[in-house]
């Protein structure tokens, strides 16, 4: 048979380089291309053998074999095959799946292109490995095949071969084996096993492979998608070994997430909920996202773009039929279909965990637990579905010791409520002895308590729930239905109210209250001002925050502010007047668990004026 040497096209030649030396970033992908193409091949034949009982085949399946002596990884596949004008129109051009423009926007700004699922593309892939790749394939149902060769350098030879058999074999020739350069020992049947169950484990046709010519075959992979069987078919068992496998933890997920999606764009989906936070869940640099398969081929252990950031704890895996990937199947496009895949998938974690708070609450109680914090955290993004974040929420309050939903709150509401009330602060205890709840518990009216350092910002974006605003009780004036304070009584404060002004720097304002009963003081943010706890937060940040300055407020029922307003009339000059309005500031600081500017100065007035009282 005559041989035919012909040259690439050029931007397959240009594409050939960029593979080589740029694109992939993991020289053991081209196994996983070659399986992938194999794969496809056999995909092809079994539907072209439902209509043509010439093209039907038995045992459908893919074989590797290795030559240590030869230096030579051989992929075949007994799949649809290519005939002569295939080979060169798929291997050595682009065919249809690009252009001089797509290789330049690739080369220089490294935008994704869409030239995956083409044969020609993941098949220059080998060429990071070998010196020489030969391809052997006969078109089912043709008489003859073709031999096609290349080093990837210019050009290419083709050649008629009569004998070859029936679909597809890439024998590649191995570079030396070169660690430092990423480049393994292809010939070594546990490092070919090693790559098959990371990339194509789940590859619907068997993968086998000889140690050497005339050995037993060995089939390398599970073939075993659960996420392809229906779920009545899948013991719990399965379901908890695959778990462990995806998500390297060794206890019992505490729910388990079947979805398939169908219609122009189809996926499958196996989700896990974890029944314990992994170490890492609050770190940056975190492992998190679930895996991406495509046709049962691996493509990202850790796909972040197929769920939010707040439901970055769930693990499993996710299946498509097809996907925009770049040319390099390792970064996903942002395309509708992934915008697709993530919206339905939060919705139905979202769903479970809403039937896990209704059917089971001990599992809910484990789950938020666990992971509440970490959910509240959608509540910042403008664009997730806060409705359905705060519809499975629950939150401390001072209805009792076990949490609350809203929907319970507004439940309890008091006739005339309008407002959900909440309070945020370092710990329950620090807010539950709040003098601000003070008023609120002495009226029977709820009030959250929010602990979480998400909540000091969540709380700032989120309006109402159900057409009930959030109110902070350690904000603005308190409009609980309540005595007011009488004009007269407010006119005879007036000037013991401007002094503390005047000597109190650290202030706003000085007021009275009823927000009060038992304390003699406390401070209060503005409507829209920052509270003290998320002043610490912007600076931990390194966000440079002026300190705000705050409302004092005073009980006027309270013996103290009493004694200290008859006090200021008699003697406005006094030195000591001047020391309990610095004493009166402190309490009520410390009282909300503020930090003292001077803890020194401020205990040296307190032991003097303890000492007098002795």
């Amino acid at each position: 048979m005559t041989t035919e040497t012909l040259e690439f096209q050029a931007e397959a030649r240009q594409l050939l380089q960029l593979m080589v030396h740029s694109i992939y970033s993991n020289k053991d992908v081209f196994l996983r291309e070659l399986i992938s193409n194999a794969s496809d091949a056999l995909d092809k034949r079994r539907l072209a053998g439902l209509t043509d009982e010439r093209l039907r085949a038995d045992d459908l399946h893919i074989a590797l074999a290795v030559d240590p002596d030869a230096r030579t990884l051989t992929v075949r596949d007994n799949g649809i095959g290519m005939s002569r004008d295939e080979v060169v129109g798929l291997i050595g051009t682009i065919a249809r799946s690009g252009t001089a423009e797509t290789l330049r926007r690739l080369r220089e700004s490294k935008e994704p292109a869409e030239l995956i699922g083409q044969f020609g593309v993941g098949f220059y892939s080998t060429f990071m490995v070998a010196d020489r790749v030969t391809l052997l394939t006969r078109k089912a149902g043709e008489p003859t095949g073709t031999r096609w060769e290349s080093a990837g350098e210019g050009t290419y030879t083709v050649e008629e071969v009569a004998d070859a058999p029936e679909g597809t074999s890439v024998t590649v020739h191995l570079r030396p084996e070169d660690g430092e350069d990423g480049l393994h020992d292809y010939t070594d049947l546990a490092t070919v096993r090693r790559i098959v169950k990371r990339y194509s484990d789940f590859i619907a046709f068997p993968i086998r492979a000889t140690a050497a010519p005339g050995a037993e075959e060995q089939t390398l992979n599970s073939m075993k998608a659960l996420w392809a069987r229906p779920r009545a078919e899948v013991a719990e068992e399965e379901y908890r070994e695959f778990y462990r496998h995806v998500s390297h933890d060794w206890a019992d997920p505490l729910e388990t997430i079947s979805l398939r999606a169908e219609g122009t764009f189809e996926y499958e989906a196996l989700l896990f909920i974890p029944a314990r936070r992994p170490h890492d869940l609050f770190q940056r640099d975190g492992r998190h996202g679930v895996q991406l398969y495509v046709k049962r081929v691996f493509i990202l252990e850790d796909s972040r773009e197929l769920l939010p950031d707040h439901l970055r704890f769930v693990k499993g895996v996710v299946d498509a039929a097809d996907l925009s990937l770049n040319i390099s199947r390792e970064i996903l496009q942002q395309d509708r279909h992934i915008q697709l895949i993530r919206r339905r998938l939060a919705k139905k974690v979202m769903a479970t965990i809403k039937e896990m708070m209704t059917g089971d609450a001990d599992k809910y109680r484990t789950f938020w637990r666990e992971f509440g914090p970490a959910v509240k955290e959608g509540l910042l993004d403008p664009a997730e579905d806060r409705k359905a974040i705060l519809d499975i929420a629950s939150f401390a309050s001072t209805a009792g010791e076990e949490p609350t939903s809203l929907a319970d709150y507004l439940a309890r509401m008091k006739d005339g409520q309008d407002k959900i009330y909440y309070m945020t602060g370092e710990s329950r205890a620090q807010v539950e002895n709040s003098p601000h709840l003070e008023a609120f518990r002495a009226q029977g009216y709820e009030v959250l308590l929010l602990t979480d350092p998400v909540d000091e910002i969540w709380v700032e974006g989120v309006p109402e729930y159900e057409g009930k605003e959030f109110s902070s009780v350690a904000r603005g004036a308190v409009d609980l239905p309540a005595e007011e304070v009488s004009e007269e009584r407010t006119g005879s404060y007036a000037p013991l109210l401007g002094w503390l002004k005047e000597t109190l720097a650290e202030v706003k304002d000085v007021r009275l209250t009823s927000r009060l009963t038992n304390s003699p003081a406390c401070l209060v943010s503005d409507a829209d001002g920052l509270t003290p706890t998320l002043e610490k937060m912007y600076r931990a940040m390194g966000q440079d925050v002026p300190p705000a300055r705050r409302i004092l407020e005073l009980n006027p029922e309270h013996p103290l502010v009493g004694a200290l307003r008859t006090a200021h009339e008699e003697r406005a000059d006094d030195p000591a007047l001047t020391e309990t309005a610095e004493l009166l500031y402190g309490t009520a600081l410390l009282a909300e668990g503020g930090d003292l500017a001077d803890p020194a100065r401020f205990a040296k007035l307190l032991a003097d004026r303890l000492a007098r009282t002795v």
